[in-house]
């Protein structure tokens, strides 16, 4: 028996699973009709829809002629007197029924000796051979018992039939009549849930998404063969009934009452029928309603509409809703290719698609006809269909005499494989909901289905980012860090705004560390402070002024408020190579060195600083936390100005040298916008959304990207950037596979008494590159693996590095080379406050030097610049290699100083914030479920 109750012969009936969540009918207990019958006088009330008369009872008797009335009575054991009663007249569909007798008085339901005469069935003609709604009358039934047992249990056999013959046959007369016909209500079409197909750039597919795999194709454009194979497969006589088989409708009968194998006897129409009314519990009212309904749907829709809406609904195992879906996992072809043309689906292809129908998954008592599952029953199976399609005529005999069982594509290892599910890129798809909502696709859309959205993520680039940043990597950098510690990598296309790779933690069902986006998609729920790397903004906005790069500033000028602005705590002497009261912008952006930045700020004003940050990309900046905002208040760049970001509580002129928390991804787009000469684009995530029309099989893009750029800052000027930031590439010995130019700006940002949040930023001219390190949930003190404090020219800049060869190797890139610089600028900015410098030393007569700057070639600022210090405290400029010690300022390129986050020495608030008023900028949000 299979699992719908009916013999496992490949020539039983097909049956198929209704809606998710419903239950196959067969499958169901057998209702009070299929068993015993209830004791006389005790029939059950059929549901509302179907009652009718007094006590909704079935009678059939031999008085004057009136109306039947068809409940839920049980037939079995009802008791059979001398009466005589027939059902007679040649009542039709669309006609009106006569029944030849009244329901007797209430009470029993009784069933006196009922015969049934021979003739037509009511349900259209019987005089063709091909008709499917014709039977004969009753016959008797001779057995070779003769004891009276025997005759009594045959009796009571053919009476039961006969019993249910008649309930079908009153059925169909009231199908026939107003009573019943025009009570039932054609349901409106099923609505058939489709998945959403998200792609990566080359259309490989990351993820469906939708409760069901299926894509809805029009049936004008499915190959015939298909359709045809499905019909000799399921109801072979499909094009020739009206959507009912009464033959089958009498066996089903026969097998439901006698206790045999309950079945369902469905056409093609009537198993559509059961779908789109969502008919499920097994009895004999179901069967007439879905009847009624199956006449209806083919009173108003062709063979060929039914066939497509029937094609679209059905499942076919493996997750599969739909012939084009089927068509697809089983074979990597579409039911749209006409026949003939390359990759069209085959004769034999047909057949194996429709012979799984009948049933597509294993079971207990039957590993169904799934080739994956079954092959040897599948085969069985699939020969039925082929020899239906011959006797039909739907291929020749040459077809058939020549076939062959094609191969069927495995399953794959996991369901998985193919979707984002618990992949880092699976985080994309909160970005991809975000963008729809934009374009104007709504969530019930969506929910819809049906859309295939090609995402910009590229394979080699996003493979690139997570074996750079993830700590599950082995080659990462970030590999045997604490489970505390957190990397995110993004990779944007700088001429197109496209993110190309975007790794942004392993779970992406948890908290998103590249773009804080709420699961959801709806709203941002953390950032991280930038440190130093925000000082390309600065300079943006600078150059915007006409300060050169040439200009000098004092690094021994207090605040307004008579505070003094330190340098990663690095000895005065030390800072600038001695020259701190006159160093000049070029080495202070080299250095990292937060003074001329400060005072950058104050002098053209710091809204021009967040406006030249905004123009760039950055949308979001958080103030410091205070009683109303505990951890900040997110202000929206786009839709404040200087008015709202100078109010008290919002932003100082340290936001010059990154302060104030930002979104990773934002910063991504504007370190994009730098790399990409001063045009910027809209960082997105999808390339294009379309939507197949079910009534015409065409592709409609329904949205696309915008890849128009805008001009925001001035392209020499740029150049003139762009040449600076070259050096700190060099100076961080981060020089990119075969020679490829690039740019960079590390940065830092202080927790407690060390490091919290550490950036390395920049790109080629083919990739912007960003990566930020800090804690996974929450701040932690960033150490490497030497136990030295972390900074952005650590291990975050390794990252980087590790991120950037990978996507030249994997993508064969040919070097690129970025504008030839253009200085701009004034020199003598009226903004920079630098001093005189002293003017140049004197020598003796007999070449000695009199003291000058380098007193006996040891001390002075002309002596050699990493004479124990240089600006490392001892340390040079890159005094610990790559971990800097760190490189440039005390333990760094960013150590403590300007990106440790004001300008305390060691890092800290400004001297004149106690380090107990310290905002806490962790992230407060915990992953989410």
């Amino acid at each position: 028996m299979n699992p719908y109750g009916e013999p496992q012969s490949s020539r039983a009936r097909a049956r198929v699973p209704g809606s998710a969540g419903s239950t196959p009918d067969d499958d169901q207990p057998r209702s009070s009709y299929s068993g015993s019958a209830r004791p006389s006088g005790s029939a059950r009330p059929a549901p509302d829809a179907y009652r009718r008369g007094a006590g909704g009872r079935a009678s059939v008797g031999n008085g004057t002629s009136g109306r039947a009335s068809v409940g839920s009575a049980s037939v079995g054991s009802a008791s059979v007197g001398s009466a005589s009663g027939r059902v007679g007249g040649s009542a039709r569909v669309g006609g009106s029924a006569r029944v030849g007798a009244a329901a007797p008085p209430p009470g029993r339901a009784s069933v006196a000796r009922a015969a049934v005469r021979p003739g037509t069935s009511g349900f259209g003609p019987a005089d063709g051979p091909d008709d499917e709604g014709s039977f004969g009358g009753g016959r008797s039934v001779k057995g070779k018992d003769k004891s009276k047992a025997a005759k009594r249990r045959r009796r009571t056999n053919i009476l039961t039939a006969a019993a249910a013959v008649i309930v079908i046959l009153l059925g169909a007369g009231v199908v026939g009549g107003t009573y019943f016909f025009d009570d039932v209500d054609l349901p409106p079409l099923a609505t058939e849930e489709q998945s959403n197909v998200i792609l990566d750039s080359k259309g490989t597919v990351l993820a469906k998404l939708g409760d069901q795999n299926r894509t809805v194709v029009p049936e004008a454009k499915i190959n015939k063969v298909v359709e045809h194979a499905v019909a000799a497969a399921e109801d072979k006589n499909f094009y020739k009934h009206h959507g009912i088989d009464m033959k089958g409708i009498v066996r089903a009968a026969w097998n439901n009452f006698t206790g045999g194998a309950t079945q369902g006897a469905s056409t093609i129409t009537q198993q559509y029928a059961r779908h789109a009314a969502e008919l499920k519990e097994i009895s004999i009212n179901r069967k007439l309603r879905e009847a009624v309904i199956a006449r209806k749907l083919e009173g108003k829709y062709d063979k060929d509409q039914i066939m497509g809406m029937y094609l679209n609904y059905i499942y076919l195992g493996e997750g599969r809703y739909g012939i084009e879906a089927a068509a697809q996992g089983y074979f990597g072809k579409s039911v749209l290719t006409p026949a003939g043309q390359k990759n069209a689906v085959t004769p034999y292809e047909a057949a194996v698609l429709a012979s799984i129908i009948k049933q597509p998954e294993p079971t207990d008592t039957h590993k169904g006809y799934d080739p994956n599952y079954n092959l040897t029953d599948a085969k069985d199976r699939w020969e039925y269909t082929m020899a239906n399609m011959l006797e039909m005529g739907w291929i020749s005999k040459e077809v058939y005499d020549k076939r062959a069982y094609p191969k069927v594509k495995p399953i794959s290892k996991s369901s998985a494989s193919k979707s984002t599910a618990g992949k880092p890129v699976g985080m994309v798809m909160r970005h991809v909901r975000a963008e729809l909502a934009e374009m104007g696709i709504s969530a019930t859309e969506f929910d819809k289905g049906g859309l295939t959205v090609t995402t910009t993520i590229d394979p080699d680039v996003q493979k690139a980012a997570e074996e750079a940043g993830s700590r599950k990597s082995e080659d990462s950098p970030m590999n045997g860090k604490p489970a505390t510690y957190q990397a995110a990598v993004i990779g944007i296309d700088p001429k197109t705004g496209r993110v190309l790779g975007y790794y942004a933690g392993d779970d992406p069902d948890g908290l998103d560390y590249g773009g804080y986006l709420s699961g959801n998609g709806k709203e941002i729920t953390g950032g991280q402070s930038p440190g130093s790397t925000f000082k390309i903004y600065t300079l943006a906005a600078g150059l915007r002024e006409d300060i050169s790069f040439k200009t000098t500033w004092d690094g021994t000028k207090l605040r307004p408020n008579g505070t003094k602005i330190s340098n990663a705590g690095a000895d005065p002497g030390t800072v600038c190579k001695g020259k701190i009261k006159f160093c000049d912008l070029e080495t202070a952006t080299v250095k990292s060195y937060n003074f001329p930045f400060y005072w950058i700020a104050d002098g053209i004003g710091r809204d021009k600083v967040i406006t030249a940050a905004r123009d760039a990309g950055i949308k979001h900046m958080y103030t410091d936390g205070n009683d109303q905002f505990p951890n900040g208040k997110l202000v929206d760049l786009t839709k404040t100005d200087k008015s709202t970001w100078e109010q008290k509580g919002y932003f100082d002129n340290e936001v010059a040298f990154g302060q104030y928390r930002v979104v990773p991804l934002e910063h991504a787009e504007g370190v994009a916008t730098i790399v990409g000469n001063g045009v910027h684009h809209d960082a997105h995530f999808i390339k294009s959304v379309t939507k197949l029309d079910p009534e015409t099989g065409k592709k409609t893009v329904v949205g696309g990207e915008k890849t128009e750029g805008k001009q925001v800052f001035d392209p020499d000027q740029m150049s003139n950037l762009q040449s600076v930031l070259k050096e700190i590439v060099r100076v961080d010995d981060r020089d990119l596979r075969n020679g490829q130019q690039s740019i960079a700006k590390s940065g830092t940002w202080e927790f407690k008494e060390g490091s919290g949040d550490t950036w390395f930023v920049g790109g080629m001219p083919q990739l912007a590159a960003t990566v930020w390190v800090g804690g996974a949930k929450g701040k932690v003190e960033l150490k490497e693996s030497n136990g030295r404090d972390m900074f952005g020219a650590g291990t975050p800049s390794k990252v980087w590095k590790k991120f950037l060869d990978a996507v030249i190797k994997a993508k064969d890139l040919q070097n690129e080379d970025f504008p030839k610089r253009v200085e701009t600028g004034n020199p003598d900015s009226p903004f920079a406050n630098g001093q005189e410098p002293p003017p140049p030393p004197q020598n003796n007569n007999d070449g000695n030097n009199s003291g000058g700057d380098c007193v006996l070639g040891v001390i002075g600022p002309d002596c050699n610049q990493n004479n124990g210090g240089g600006n490392n405290n001892g340390g040079g400029e890159n005094n610990g290699g790559d971990d800097n010690n760190g490189g440039d300022n005390n333990g760094g390129d960013d150590g403590g100083g300007d990106d440790g986050g004001g300008d305390q020495p060691g890092g800290g608030a400004p001297e004149n914030t106690p380090e107990t008023q310290l905002p806490t900028l962790n992230p407060t949000l915990q992953p989410e479920n």
